[in-house]
């Protein structure tokens, strides 16, 4: 069974676009091409368009997914790991959501509640090892360090920050602002500036996050629900994609 490049483009949530840069750069080449050079993909690139929007979601630039698919011979073995990670999150997002119900029901009652059982499932910690083996120790520690740094007044200045970038986006939507506009490319300057903001976050050294990192994380927030839902949803999320891939394109 193969699929057209707009049919893949469109289950998966992507571009056409991204699809062919990955062929350029040797990620996922198609199956074959049809008439007037269109691309098609079979099952078997299909298996390895979903590896590579996994490990996007991880945050991972495309040039460590390049070498992780390399490395990893046994596709079965692999998205087993993979599975063994969805699961992971899977666990933490039923644990958040017991937790918020018990806070919940807790305000409505007038009912005290432990801080343990409203905090239970938001430890950002949690991840260490698995940021650790992806990003390196380094990475971890300096932008764990920097959110500790930050004090409880930082932290809500940071979130007010970002908030406030947040509602930029999903006003924009709500305009239907062209993303490669002057408006929506002022929009992807601010939202890139704001992920160099946190040290550690790959290539950001010098404030400037890489253009792999930026890309998939625009990728992921089309792709992953939880993310679309700060823009206010699909629509709202696609436009900070495309203002976002175009920037990276034309600055990073």
């Amino acid at each position: 069974m193969t699929s057209s490049i707009q049919d893949v483009a469109r289950l998966a949530g992507i571009s056409s676009r991204t699809l062919r840069h990955y062929d350029q750069i040797g990620l996922l080449p198609p199956s074959g091409t049809g008439h007037g050079g269109l691309r098609y993909y079979d099952d078997g690139a299909i298996r390895r368009l979903q590896r590579i929007l996994l490990m996007r979601e991880l945050g991972l630039p495309l040039d460590q997914i390049a070498r992780v698919l390399d490395e990893q011979a046994d596709e079965a073995e692999a998205l087993r790991r993979h599975l063994d990670v969805l699961r992971r999150e899977r666990g933490r997002l039923e644990r958040q959501m017991a937790s918020v119900e018990r806070t919940l029901t807790a305000l409505t009652r007038g009912r005290p509640i432990m801080a343990e059982e409203m905090l239970d499932g938001f430890d950002h910690t949690q991840y260490k090892d698995e940021v650790t083996e992806r990003w390196g120790a380094d990475a971890y520690a300096t932008s764990d360090a920097w959110w500790r740094g930050l004090g409880a007044e930082g932290q809500a200045e940071w979130k007010a920050r970002l908030d406030e970038l947040n509602g930029a986006w999903v006003a924009a939507a709500d305009r239907g602002v062209d993303p490669t506009s002057d408006e929506g490319q002022a929009l992807a300057a601010r939202h890139v500036e704001w992920l160099g903001s946190v040290p550690g976050a790959p290539g950001a050294d010098d404030g400037r996050p890489s253009k792999e990192y930026v890309v998939g994380l625009a990728e992921m927030y089309v792709a992953d629900a939880r993310f679309a839902a700060n823009y206010g949803g699909a629509d709202g999320a696609a436009l900070v994609r495309d203002a976002l891939v175009a920037y990276t394109e034309r600055e990073l």
